[in-house]
């Protein structure tokens, strides 16, 4: 029996040669926005693994959707050199697709990297914006509501973000509506008080969103596959959840989205996760039984055979690997051997990789 987790996928009108995605890592290395030789090491080992799809880490639209002073943008014309020499060395060295993830980290930007606390910064800290002015949590910076002229900057940002990833030759936009971030502030009633009609019921929640994401749907090519990132529920009763994700769903399916990447949780502190093996792929197949755009799993996904399984079992169209390529950037070898496949291999690596 053939392998489905190797078949070919068509979004837009691209083709991927497997339905294997790199998920977005943040890196934190870089300066003022602009990647640097960190990112073009750590991007070009996944770009020669295989996986038909690469997506580079989370990049603010503008210096203040940043969630730390490392984090990478699209925001400069610096920022766009740096992006282009990534892009350019990644697509000389495999055969996988490209993508970015364009972002806002509202509330929660201004932090410290991980490695350095994770909590928000005391020096050389900016402002930060959200739907409402409440923080994410005790001791961190308690964000500035955003008005009409605030909301426009930031459309106008992810706009402006979208036709730099167009110039230089980006495959996949995803625009990160998922983990606490600003898109799921305003979705999410834990986050959004606001008593506007961007508040209170969820046609409300939802319309900044899909402000975005029409603005850029009005940019970015047809034949060039536009991803929306969504956490599916906030794990905190009376929180965002998996019914109201699946509405959301049907919104951007009817706008053109071109595949829902379903992750989970990062909205509050009060979060209560069951994390195992493949903790949200029931949220992707709760989501994939109700709309007809391609779904993508993530979360601790590991093993070839589970996400064969997850595949084959229709639970989700495609599936997204973070940690596990940190671990093993040729996963997808290792995949397409356990399942009998093949995948593309660059002819230096040949003699070292075998699928027989």
């Amino acid at each position: 029996m053939s392998s489905l987790l190797f078949e070919p996928i068509t979004l837009a009108n691209m083709q991927l040669p497997n339905r294997i995605v790199v998920a977005p890592m943040c890196q934190y290395s870089a300066e003022n926005g602009t990647m640097n030789d960190w990112h073009i090491a750590n991007a070009g080992s996944f770009a020669r693994s295989g996986a038909g799809l690469v997506i580079l880490e989370a990049s603010g639209v503008e210096a203040a959707g940043r969630i730390t002073h490392g984090c990478a943008g699209l925001y400069s014309d610096e920022n766009e050199a740096a992006m282009a020499r990534v892009v350019a060395l990644c697509k000389s060295v495999g055969h996988s697709k490209m993508g970015v993830q364009l972002a806002h980290a509202g509330r929660k930007a201004s932090t410290q990297r991980p490695w350095e606390g994770g909590v928000a910064l005391t020096q050389d800290a900016w402002q930060t914006y959200a739907p409402s002015a409440i923080a994410f949590d005790n001791g961190w910076h308690t964000p500035e509501a955003l008005d009409a002229a605030g909301m426009a900057r930031i459309k106008g940002a992810f706009v402006a973000a979208a036709e730099r990833a167009l110039r230089i030759d980006m495959d996949v936009i995803e625009l990160h509506a998922a983990h606490g971030y600003l898109l799921h502030q305003f979705l999410s009633p834990l986050s959004n008080q606001r008593d506007d009609s961007y508040g209170g019921s969820i046609d409300n929640r939802m319309r900044f969103p899909l402000e975005i994401f029409d603005a850029v749907r009005a940019v970015w090519p047809e034949d060039r596959p536009l991803f929306v990132r969504v956490s599916a529920s906030d794990w905190v009763d009376g929180g965002w959840d998996v019914e109201q994700t699946t509405q959301f769903a049907e919104e951007l399916q009817a706008r053109g989205c071109s595949a829902l990447h379903v992750s989970s949780g990062g909205n509050s502190p009060l979060q209560k996760i069951a994390i195992g093996p493949g903790y949200q792929v029931g949220f992707a197949s709760f989501i994939r039984q109700r709309v007809s755009m391609p779904v993508i799993a993530v979360g601790m996904i590991t093993d070839p055979f589970q996400a064969e399984t997850i595949i084959r079992s229709g639970q989700a169209d495609m599936v997204a690997l973070a940690r596990e390529f940190l671990r093993d950037p040729h996963w997808t070898w290792r995949a397409a051997k356990a399942l009998r496949a093949t995948s593309s291999v660059p002819p230096q690596y040949q003699r070292a990789v075998s699928f027989d």
